[in-house]
Formats: structure tokens, C-alpha cells, sequence
């Protein structure tokens, strides 16, 4: 018995010792085939795939995104704010090609026009279901006609900038039913309203808009700015004026997010970002209460204009169709516009996030700067052809430089007597022509300044066109030429030299009018101002060369340039850009500054001497002629500090229709300066 029960402990401790061993066995097995295998597989990956994952080793890089910087303010030479760039809550609306179904979609544009009647910010836009349909750019309006074809899927486009809290809350807790949809952040140009017309903002045809630079006219305007290759089609370019002209200054340098993706374009770790580089503050020459002063002063000379009084008035009355004025004042010695006021004006507010299309249709034909360029007021197509535009011929404003061309020219002498008897004929007996004084006044005996300062048709041009003409040639265009270089001096038939984009030089009508009727009689008409259109600015830049005795200076717009954070970028210096003070004389200055004392409503009432010339430019429209009021004048005569030009096309005699705005624009920068101009001006006396 206890044999058998030693034999089998003795059984089962062999049993365990094979068990053991198996299992040792099996482990080693197991081991050295787990080694096999890795061994075969970073084999196969050393020869066999290393190509391949070196190549896929490569695909893993960064993607950069760019991102636009915050774009500098705009000041006036006062360092009040014009306009300025502000963080807003904005709504964009995004394209899935082929998942929205168009009815959709226009049910979305009408119940998104429920939330902005319902919930938008008072003085906010109230954009109807068709302005949203459009702003979607989805190829279609709200009645599923094609318009245009998308310009781009991958931007979301902006619905509307500046949402109120109760639009952001009824979008996000409705976030199911406004799909395709988000809102985001963004930096939206705020620009100044002007308190004495909550509607308009200062100066909006100078300081110009914003427009998104996706659009084909944007990329159109900057091709030739080597800048623009790093502007983003979801950033705002300036569009005109001064946003236009210094672009670059104002809009600084792309920032970035730099990402690390694989090849599959994942994120595979945290962004490095380079912040942008705000863009540069501009402290302009404009005066704010000067602007203001100008822009108001224009309004109420035409509102007057249009009242029962005026048109009861037999020379007001002339002036009853106005309806547009443009005004500038430029400082003699350093060129500063310290006013540029366009009548009517708008609310440059209105481009934010996008202008709609009713408004455009509002506004469109006086976006544009009228002191600059050809402008209208709001007429319809029809109506347009009988109306100037804002270029029109300058009048009598032209015979100071007529007598001192004459002067200098030796065509007569100061006081060599002319005798006006109201009429002047010239040309042949056959085909003779007559030109006449306003209403026909007979002057009598007239020397060079005296003919000034009755704005005599007749001495011009018996004394100055007609010996002119035969001076150079008569017939051929050694004439015509002569005329224009003498003009070009004063800036006249040629550009400013402002720079600000879209300026025309106004035009020399006279070069065309020679060679279809005569050079005579181009040389006549010229000799009074009416065979020459100029802008607002050329006037004043002329009416500063007059003051200044010859030295046409830079119409400057900007003061300086400062960083962001304010430090000095650069100083902007007066520019003289052609002096002719040597090529006329001293006495034949006197001569003409002396006969520039025409009648002027509102300027004899200033305490100092103001040297002016009014004009009276007659033009044919569609179906007659009308009367355009041009004005020009710089003060004090004895000191000349500021020059001032005044166009009110329909607006009669210059004398009622233009100088009582620029008796108020003196008046104002008077104010503003600490009463310069009557310091210089030393107080009324003889002159």
C-alpha cells in the first residue's frame, strides 16, 4: 500500500517536471517567434518600404493661414477721428455647391429679414429677403433668376456687419433653423457721422470707402500694387479717396497661423502664430469744423436758393435750378486743403458690409468727387443731358490771369484806357460774331485793373484774345499751345498734383474749338473763361498760385503719417511744383490783385481785405443754356494765407450763388486758427 502511494507522488512530480518544461519550452518558442517576426518586419522596413514611408515622412508640413491686419485710423488735422476701425459681431453665410436647395434658401433670406426688422439695432440696416439673396452670391436672386455666377465657394460671404445682442441670441438659439450660417468676429471701418446731418458722414467723397477685394473691379483697381499680392479676398481695400491713396500706409502686414498637418492635411500639433502689423494712422490737413462749416454753408446757400424769396429776386432767381455744390480751401504758402466739401454727400457708413443695391441707385452718381472729377446730383437718365456736371467752364474766375498773360505779353499796358460800350464784334464782315458784357453793362473807359473788377467780355477780348491770336500766328496751333502753357502755370488744363486717384485735368476746350470753328474765336471766348472747364481743386490751387505771385504748390491731404501706436512714420512738407514769380512782374502782380474787388455777398462783410474774382459760366444743355456760379478769392490781400474756390453749377451769378459760401468758409478757418486771418489782415483799409 505504501509502495503504490510513493509510485504515484513519484508519477506526479515527473508529470509536473513535463509540464514545466512544456511550458518553458512553449514561452521560448513563442519568444523567439515573436523576434522572428519583428526581425523580418524592420527587415522588410529597411529594404523593402523604406522608400515609400521616406516619401510619406515628407508629406507631413505646415499650412500657413493669413491672417489681415487691423487697418490704421484716419484724423483730422484737429486729431478728432474720421474714421476707424472697430471689432463687430458679423453674420456670413456659407456655400455647400449642390446641398442647398434654392427654395430653402430663400425661405432662410425671408426669415432672416424678420430677425433684422425685428431685432436689429435702431439706426441699423434693415435689409430686405432680396438684398440677402443677392449678398449670398449664389448665382440667383429671391425669384430664382440668374444673376451672375458665384465669384468664389470657398469664403463665406458677409450677410450683415455690427449684429445687436438680440440678433446673435435669436441666431444661436435657433442654430437648427439658420443653417449655413455662423457669425464671427471681425474689424468692420466705422466713419464719423457729421452732427449737422445725422444722415451723411465728414467729407465722404474725400476720405473714400471700403469694398471687398474678392471683387474683379477691386483686383482691377490694385493690379499694379506690388502689395496686393498679400491682400486677402476676405479683407476690405480702399475704394476711393484717401483710403484709395494710401492703401498701403493704412492697412499694414499680414500676420499668420502657421499649422503643422499631415498628408492627410490634419493638424498634427499647436499653431505658431506671427501676429499682423497694424497699418499706419493718418493725420489728415482737413479741419473737421472747416468741413463741416463748408459742407453745411453749401446746403443752406441752396436751400435758400430755392425759396420763395430767391426766386422771387431778379438775380437770384437764376440760381433756382441748383442743386449740387462743391467747395475747397487751400492754404497759400503750404498747399494744406483744410476743406474739400462735395454737395450732396452720403453716408460712407452705408458700405459696410456691403452696400445694397437701392442705396447704390441712390447715391451712385455722387459717390464720386465732384471737386475732382465729373459728378451729378441725383437725376434720371433722361433728365441728365439737361444739367452741367460738377466740371464746368470757370467764367470770369480767368480774367486776372487774362490780364497778367496780356501784361506780360506786352499786348497793352496797366493803365492804357479801353473804352466798353457793352458790345465787341469780331471776325469776318461776312461772318461776323458779337460778344457782350453781363446784361449788356457798358463800362466806359477801362484800364487792366478796373476791367477786372467789372468782369468787362469786351476789354478780354479786345484787349487780350483778338492781339493774342495775332501774336502767335492766327491760324495754326502755336497759339492755342501758348495759351495752355500759360495756364498750366496756374494749374489749369493739367492735374493738381494731389494724387488723389480719379482726378481729371479738367479741359482745355479752346485746342478743340480752334480747329472745328476758328482760332479767333477760340481765343476770344477763351480770354473770358468760356472755352476752359475746371475742377473745384484746380480752381483753388489756381486762386493760391494768384495769392502766392506765381508758386503753384502740392495740394497736400495728409499732415503725417504715425504708427499704430503713435510714433512718427513720416512728415508730410509743403511742395512747390513749378514757381513762376520770376516770369511775371512785380508791378504787373499789383495790376491785377488790385482789380480783383467785384461785388461779393458775404465777403465785404469780413474784417480783413479779401482779393476775389466771380464768375458767371455760361454752358448749353440739352434744350438751352444755364448760368453756372464759380468763385474764387484768397485773404488777406496784404498776407495771403488761405484761398478758397467756390462751383455751385446752375447757381447763377457767382456773386449770389458761390461767395457767400466762401465768406463762411473764411469766417470758419478764421475761428479755428485764432483768428489768423485777421491778424495778417491788419483790418479793413484801402487797397
Amino acid at each position: 500500500m505504501k509502495s503504490a502511494i510513493m509510485d504515484d507522488s513519484k508519477k506526479n512530480e515527473m508529470i509536473k517536471k513535463r509540464h514545466f518544461s512544456f511550458r518553458i519550452n512553449a514561452f521560448f518558442f513563442i519568444t523567439f517567434l515573436l523576434f522572428s517576426v519583428l526581425i523580418v518586419r524592420l527587415a522588410i522596413l529597411q529594404f523593402v518600404q523604406a522608400k515609400d514611408l521616406k516619401a510619406a515622412e515628407n508629406t507631413n508640413t505646415n499650412r500657413i493661414t493669413k491672417i489681415a491686419p487691423i487697418r490704421g485710423n484716419i484724423y483730422d488735422s484737429s486729431k478728432s477721428p474720421l474714421a476707424y476701425t472697430i471689432p463687430v459681431q458679423s453674420l456670413f453665410f456659407r456655400i455647400e455647391p449642390g446641398q442647398q436647395n434654392k427654395d430653402e434658401v430663400i425661405s432662410l433670406a425671408h426669415k432672416l429679414a424678420e430677425v433684422f426688422e425685428k431685432h436689429g439695432k435702431e439706426d441699423g440696416k434693415k435689409l430686405t429677403p432680396e438684398e440677402i439673396v443677392l449678398s449670398m452670391d449664389l448665382g440667383y436672386d429671391i425669384n430664382k433668376n440668374k444673376v451672375k455666377d458665384p465669384s468664389y465657394n470657398w469664403i463665406p460671404r458677409r450677410i450683415k456687419a455690427d449684429l445687436s445682442k438680440d440678433e446673435i441670441a435669436v441666431l444661436l438659439e435657433h442654430r437648427d433653423e439658420f443653417k449655413w450660417l455662423e457669425v464671427n468676429e471681425e474689424s468692420i471701418r466705422t466713419y464719423e457721422m457729421d452732427d449737422n446731418d445725422n444722415k451723411t458722414t465728414i467729407a465722404p467723397q474725400l476720405i473714400g470707402y471700403l469694398k471687398s477685394y474678392s471683387t474683379e473691379k477691386a483686383k482691377d483697381i490694385y493690379k499694379d500694387n506690388p502689395n496686393s499680392k498679400e491682400y486677402l479676398d476676405s479683407e476690405n481695400v480702399g475704394f476711393d479717396g484717401i483710403e484709395r491713396m494710401y492703401q498701403d500706409e493704412l492697412r499694414g502686414k499680414n500676420g499668420s497661423k502657421d499649422y503643422p498637418v499631415n498628408a492627410a492635411m490634419k493638424i498634427i500639433g499647436r499653431a505658431t502664430v506671427t501676429a499682423p502689423i497694424k497699418g499706419n494712422n493718418l493725420y489728415l490737413t482737413i479741419n473737421k469744423d472747416i468741413q463741416k462749416t463748408a459742407e453745411k454753408a453749401i446746403a443752406d446757400q441752396l436751400a435758400f436758393l430755392h425759396s420763395p424769396q430767391a426766386r422771387n429776386d431778379m438775380y437770384l432767381k437764376h440760381g433756382a435750378n441748383a442743386q449740387a455744390g462743391y467747395a475747397v480751401a487751400m492754404e497759400v504758402d503750404t498747399g494744406r486743403v483744410v476743406a474739400m466739401a462735395n454737395y450732396p454727400d452720403y453716408n460712407s457708413n452705408d458700405w459696410t458690409g456691403g452696400i445694397s443695391q437701392a442705396t447704390l441707385d441712390q447715391i451712385g452718381s455722387y459717390i464720386y468727387n465732384g471737386s475732382i472729377t465729373t459728378a451729378y446730383p441725383k437725376y434720371t437718365d433722361k433728365e441728365r443731358p439737361k444739367h452741367p456736371s460738377s466740371i464746368v467752364f470757370m467764367g470770369s474766375t480767368i480774367k486776372p490771369l487774362s490780364v497778367l498773360i496780356g501784361l506780360t505779353e506786352k499786348l497793352f499796358t496797366p493803365y492804357e484806357t479801353y473804352y466798353d460800350s457793352g458790345s465787341f464784334t469780331f471776325g469776318k464782315t461776312t461772318a461776323a460774331s458779337t460778344i457782350r458784357n453781363s446784361d449788356g453793362h457798358a463800362y466806359g473807359a477801362l484800364n487792366a485793373s478796373t476791367a477786372i473788377e467789372h468782369s468787362s467780355n469786351t476789354y478780354m477780348s479786345a484787349k487780350v484774345g483778338i492781339p493774342f491770336y495775332a501774336k502767335y500766328g492766327g491760324e495754326n496751333k502755336n497759339v492755342t499751345q501758348k495759351w495752355a502753357e500759360y495756364l498750366a502755370k496756374f494749374g489749369l488744363g493739367v492735374k493738381t498734383g494731389s494724387g488723389l486717384p480719379g482726378e481729371i485735368a479738367g479741359s482745355n476746350d479752346f485746342i478743340k474749338n480752334a480747329e472745328k470753328d476758328s482760332y479767333q474765336s477760340a481765343m476770344v471766348y477763351a480770354s473770358w473763361g468760356q472755352n476752359e472747364k475746371t475742377t473745384t481743386l484746380q480752381l483753388a490751387q489756381y486762386a493760391a498760385t494768384l495769392a502766392s505771385r506765381g508758386k503753384r504748390m502740392k495740394p497736400l491731404f495728409v499732415d503725417e503719417i504715425r504708427s499704430y501706436e503713435g510714433e512718427l512714420v513720416k512728415k508730410v512738407e509743403p511742395e512747390v511744383i513749378e514757381d513762376s514769380t520770376k516770369l511775371f512782374s512785380k508791378n504787373d502782380w499789383n495790376t491785377i490783385i488790385h482789380g480783383m474787388k467785384s461785388g461779393a455777398e458775404g465777403i465785404e462783410e469780413l474784417p480783413y481785405n479779401v482779393a476775389r474774382k466771380t464768375g458767371t459760366s455760361t454752358q448749353a444743355v440739352a434744350g438751352g443754356t444755364i448760368d453756372n456760379a464759380v468763385f474764387i478769392a484768397f485773404a488777406p490781400v496784404e498776407n495771403p494765407k488761405l484761398a478758397v474756390a467756390v462751383v455751385v453749377p446752375e447757381g447763377g451769378f457767382g456773386r449770389y450763388g458761390a461767395s457767400p459760401i466762401a465768406a463762411k468758409i473764411f469766417q470758419a478757418y478764421d475761428a479755428a486758427n485764432d483768428g489768423i486771418l485777421t491778424k495778417l489782415g491788419g483790418g479793413k483799409r484801402p487797397w
